[in-house]
């Protein structure tokens, strides 16, 4: 019995430390970034992506929702921050769709399994990914109204570089799943 508690504690604390570390290399990737109106652009999606595929879907959405409240709660996590103000205030700007869009990213990068081929893989990272952008693309819509170019402002702009990040996804999925089954992460 004791031994059982022990090894509860021990995978209890390593999903603790997984979600920090997620929520850091979250942290990292939205300061690396290249301004754009009204929305910017960051690796983060790479990272949203990265953090289901390797983690899992449970633990990626425990790391990712970890990130939110960070930023919710003040810590300076997004893009903007604090530059553009933190907290609730940020939160609820242009970017909250595509924050609460990562949630539904990483769980179904999570829930994919990537064993089968190329073409296959390519389109679960790009469903995962599209819910960023149909969640941010709604949200932008009822922030500054939907006769603007949502589309042309909230998308467009980032499609190429989202390309580029799931073709380097696909690149490093051999790789990220060796390192998933080696850390033994359901």
């Amino acid at each position: 019995m004791e031994a059982i508690k022990k090894i509860e504690i021990n995978k209890i604390a390593k999903i603790i430390l997984l979600a920090i570390f997620g929520s850091i290399l979250l942290t990292i990737s939205a300061k690396i970034k290249i301004p754009f109106y009204p929305v910017p652009m960051t690796m983060q999606t790479f990272v949203v992506l990265f953090l289901g595929i390797v983690l899992g879907s449970k633990i990626g959405l425990l790391t990712i929702s970890l990130y939110l409240f960070e930023g919710i709660f003040g810590l300076p996590v997004f893009a903007g921050t604090p530059e553009k103000g933190i907290g609730l205030v940020y939160f609820t700007g242009p970017t909250m769709g595509y924050l609460i869009g990562f949630t539904i990213a990483t769980y179904l990068a999570g829930l994919f399994k990537y064993e089968s081929g190329l073409i296959s893989n390519f389109f679960k990272l790009v469903l995962s990914v599209s819910f960023i952008y149909f969640l941010g693309l709604f949200w932008l819509g009822i922030l500054i109204g939907w006769e603007k170019p949502l589309f042309k402002l909230g998308a467009q702009p980032f499609l190429l570089a989202e390309l580029f990040k799931i073709l380097l996804l696909l690149f490093l999925l051999p790789s990220l799943i060796k390192i998933k089954k080696i850390a033994k992460i359901i």
